[in-house]
């Protein structure tokens, strides 16, 4: 899902998996594991995506970086 950020392109979410996609400007993508449902909502309703990932979903959930 496109969404409009000065730091964050996309967000994908699977719900089977709870793994969430977060896609920056720069092109980097990283895939967050474990997150709930709800805190991918909350990011979604947020009103500044980049604060919302910074205190909310950075350094709280074990990532990794997709590569291109």
């Amino acid at each position: 899902m496109q969404i409009e950020s000065a730091a964050i392109s996309d967000i994908r979410y699977d719900e089977d998996r709870a793994k969430l996609f977060v896609r920056f400007l720069d092109g980097d993508e990283y895939v967050y594991v474990g997150v709930p449902g709800e805190v991918h909502r909350s990011f979604i309703d947020a009103d500044s995506k980049g604060r919302f990932f910074a205190y909310e979903i950075r350094d709280q959930y074990p990532y990794n970086k997709l590569q291109a």
